[in-house]
């Protein structure tokens, strides 16, 4: 950082415009439109490229240097003015913001001096009357000392400064009980799992020693690979698991819009100094990517909660349209997790998030809508074969003022919930409700969420007109009734994994599975046979039609968690009839329309998609060597 300190008689400024280091939505606040002072001394700063590295401490120096020169010169008074001429080095508008409110804050902290400030961001016309002595002006560059490590990360909020310090109350609740109890006095016997949630939840560790066992299945299946090219947590899809997140979309875009949510797409970068989406970031426990834009910074999203916003600002919405609900398929939303966090699909960067936001007209309303779309999440779980714990997170009072409602959650959920009670807001949601799952290594996972959100309708002006004409602000849910897509696999294949420690065949659910069955010929003379049964079966059929033995194709279907293989020989020929195996060992003979219908009836309302890979496996190329 660079300042210029002039020892003053009189200065004054008036701000004339914006410039282009705020945003057009930035309001000026009427206070620091124009300021004066008398006998003052008045810091020029421009904060330049590297203070990101140490805001603390460019920041302290400041405020020491100017503290101890007002001192040395017999003035009360520090005029703080943001001069961006004082250097071609310029840092971000992010940063240059934040080092001088953390100026500003270290100097209001000297009990005898006044300080003033001007804004950052805007055109100022000022006149300065300067003194005359020896120690009227002094120009001083300030740099970030070595020591210090950088203060604010990439994207870093406030809320996840909150969120590695917070401590709350842990209790268990469960259906029929009167009073939760603490967790530590629990008899957990009959909940291994709720016990593995509440010890991972407690210890805020996550951090992993050892590689998931989603991460080998991904890769052997040939579904999702990492990407070296890439930034780390980042994923190629192979077209296999490009088919399975393609059913897992249908299947929670299918579910959400049959609940009512309208389907809208927003843009995946936001401007930084907006002034309304900077302060909500602050509130979200979540770390962003930030890029350049013309010399302006934006951030990636990590969620859809901000174009919906925008959406829902400029909507006209009478009490008789709430609730009313949005919904977002996000394909890329970002977060900047920490590399040690990083594993697999369970913790990644980028990620498809299905999203819903759900404008209520009051708390009531607003509670009425979180228990019926509980029933949304169990949907999701049921159609992913996954089992999951509950948790619920409040804020003390809200639950305090709202006993029957935490008391319906435990009855709706219908199984025993982990409870975290804070005893402060430090987020913007009074209640949010988890479907967690717990995998191999005994590690949670955040599914299904939903929460009340008391903040945001009034940070972004979403407004209503009640029955009486008047204008008010409604309360907004945040859904995601499946969690993120990739997740979702995540806990599919790690419940699989858990399986196999246990002994059993490992399988995908089989709407999922991206080929249902296969056929094996037992030689090429079948073949033409076997064409005639996949059209018959219809539904995801291929043809093991490569030259080795019937042995090692059985194999192979084995290892790619194929439900259902078939050999083909002369008698099936014969009898037109298939030798039908399945994943338990089960051996059976039947005709196609009886396998067509028994694949029918175990997917019934599910999402289907054909093949997207070849058929015949002796074309098919191989991406996992």
């Amino acid at each position: 950082m660079r300042i210029l300190m002039i020892h003053a008689d009189d200065f004054s400024y008036k701000v004339t415009e914006r410039t282009g280091a705020v945003g057009k939505g930035q309001e000026l606040a009427p206070e620091l439109a124009e300021g004066s002072t008398g006998d003052a001394l008045v810091v020029f700063c421009a904060s330049e490229k590297g203070d990101e590295k140490g805001v603390e401490s460019v920041a302290g120096q400041v405020s020491k240097v100017a503290a101890d020169h007002a001192r040395r010169i017999n003035t009360g008074t520090v005029m703080v003015y943001p001069y961006a001429h004082l250097s071609s080095n310029l840092s971000s508008p992010r940063v240059a913001t934040r080092v001088l409110e953390r100026i500003c804050e270290l100097l209001s902290a000297e009990k005898d001096l006044e300080i003033k400030r001007s804004p950052f961001g805007w055109y100022k016309a000022f006149d300065l009357k300067c003194k005359g002595h020896p120690l009227s002006e002094l120009a001083q560059t300030i740099t970030p000392s070595k020591e210090e490590k950088p203060a604010i990360p990439e994207g870093e909020s406030q809320a996840v400064k909150a969120e590695a310090v917070l401590k709350g109350e842990w209790l268990i609740a469960e259906p029929g009980s009167p009073e939760p109890v603490p967790a530590e006095k629990y008899n957990f016997s009959r909940r291994k799992n709720l016990k593995k949630l509440y010890a991972y939840e407690s210890a805020k560790d996550r951090t992993s020693d050892q590689p998931p066992p989603h991460i080998e299945l991904m890769r052997r299946l040939e579904l999702v690979d990492y990407e070296p090219a890439s930034d780390p947590g980042n994923f190629r899809w192979y077209p296999k698991g490009q088919l399975i997140k393609q059913l897992l979309e249908e299947l929670v875009g299918g579910l959400t819009t049959e609940y009512g949510g309208m389907r809208v797409e927003t843009p995946i970068m936001y401007d930084y100094q907006h002034p309304k989406l900077s302060r909500y970031l602050q509130r979200f426990p979540a770390r962003q990517y930030v890029l350049l834009s013309d010399d302006k910074e934006h951030f990636l999203r990590f969620a859809a909660c901000f174009g919906q916003y925008m959406i829902q600002h400029d909507m006209q919405l009478s009490y008789r349209n709430l609730p009313c609900r949005l919904y977002e398929l996000t394909h890329y939303s970002f977060r900047r997790e920490q590399t040690g966090e990083l594993a697999g699909l369970k913790r990644l960067r980028t990620f498809t998030m299905p999203d819903m936001h759900t404008l209520a007209r009051d708390m009531e309303q607003a509670k009425q809508e979180f228990a019926s779309q509980i029933e949304l999440c169990r949907k999701c779980m049921q159609a992913f074969e996954l089992d999951y714990e509950v948790a619920v997170r409040y804020v003390r009072d809200f639950r305090d003022q709202n006993p029957g409602f935490a008391e319906k959650l435990v009855e709706v959920c219908g199984q025993p919930q982990l409870i975290e009670l804070w005893n402060e807001r430090f987020f913007y949601f009074v209640a949010k409700l988890e479907f967690n799952f717990v995998d191999a290594l005994d590690k949670a996972s955040c599914l299904s969420t939903i929460q009340i959100d008391v903040e945001n309708c009034e940070r972004f002006d979403i407004s209503y007109i009640d029955e009486d004409g008047g204008k008010k602000h409604p309360l907004l849910l945040h859904t995601s009734i499946s969690g993120s897509i990739d997740r979702v696999l995540y806990a599919i294949l790690e419940n699989q994994a858990i399986k196999m420690k246990k002994g059993s065949k490992a399988e995908l659910p089989l709407w999922l599975a991206p080929a249902q069955v296969r056929l094996v010929p037992v030689s090429e003379h079948f073949n033409e046979y076997c064409e005639q049964l996949m059209r018959s079966v219809g539904w995801r059929v291929d043809l093991d039609d490569r030259d080795m033995t019937v042995g090692r194709k059985i194999r192979e279907a084995e290892r790619e968690w194929v439900p259902f293989v078939a050999v083909v020989g002369e008698r099936e020929q014969g009898e037109g009839s298939l030798s039908v195996r399945t994943r338990d060992g089960h051996q059976q003979t039947m005709k196609a329309a009886e396998l067509a219908e028994t694949i029918r009836s175990r997917t019934t309302g599910m999402p289907f998609r054909p093949l997207n890979v070849p058929s015949h496996l002796s074309v098919r190329p191989i991406f996992v060597g």
